[in-house]
């Protein structure tokens, strides 16, 4: 905080940085790939989607009934500017098994958020999922981005879980924010900082090595960040 001259507090002062939109360009990571979401993706993610109705339960969109109702919802979203969709590829498996996208993106601001994530079962709780999200923080606060935002419905306890395990900080809670689904839902809202990047990205960095995953790929330690605080 700063005094301004007349005595009234204010925020610190910005000095002006060049801040760039994401593309649509491939992310490679040691066990995942991110690359721009493309309709030849659906196949491989009806594979995977059509035993995963519970994975939907808190989005927007989904489950899909058919592949062409998938397909029809992926060319909706599929090479967006200004919402980038990614698929993500495990190195595993070589097949798309989830996506991600940049939202709500504020250049002026410098504001991004990682969201409309979808993962299927075969995809969460694995090393790729962690580790797509981590390339996602990295590429949003190498584009210049102060502030990173993850928000979840408030009933989402496997999202808030992610979300203080990838380091994000918990800000608040706007209650009956939006109807979705035909329900009333309470939004809860996380940041991660650019001065909190650093520490949280070497956290990040050592818990993805090669040696802290078994040959089942099973991690050998916990993923620990910062406690989520009530406010």
């Amino acid at each position: 905080m700063t005094i301004s001259d007349n005595e009234m507090p204010l925020g610190p002062p910005v000095v002006d940085a060049i801040r760039r939109q994401p593309a649509l360009v491939r992310h490679v990571g040691h066990s995942v790939l991110l690359e721009p979401l493309v309709m030849s993706h659906v196949t491989k993610l009806w594979d995977v989607a059509q035993s995963a109705d519970s994975s939907w339960l808190y989005l927007r969109y989904g489950p899909f009934v058919s592949e062409g109702d998938l397909r029809a919802h992926v060319d909706r979203i599929a090479g967006r500017q200004d919402q980038p969709f990614f698929a993500i590829v495990p190195s595993s498996s070589g097949s798309p098994e989830g996506w991600a996208s940049f939202c709500d993106i504020s250049v002026a601001n410098a504001s991004i958020e990682i969201g409309s994530i979808w993962f299927s079962p075969r995809l969460q709780r694995t090393r790729a999922g962690t580790e797509a999200l981590y390339l996602m923080l990295r590429h949003a606060f190498e584009l210049g981005y102060h502030r990173v935002v993850w928000r979840c419905n408030a009933l989402n306890a496997a999202s808030m879980r992610a979300a203080r395990r990838l380091g994000f900080t918990f800000d608040s809670i706007w209650r009956e924010a939006e109807i979705v689904k035909g329900r009333r839902r309470d939004t809860a809202w996380f940041s991660l900082l650019e001065s909190a990047w650093p520490p949280q990205q070497a956290n990040l960095e050592s818990w993805l090595v090669d040696s802290n995953f078994d040959r089942l790929g099973n991690a050998q330690t916990s993923l620990i960040t910062n406690v989520w605080r009530k406010v």
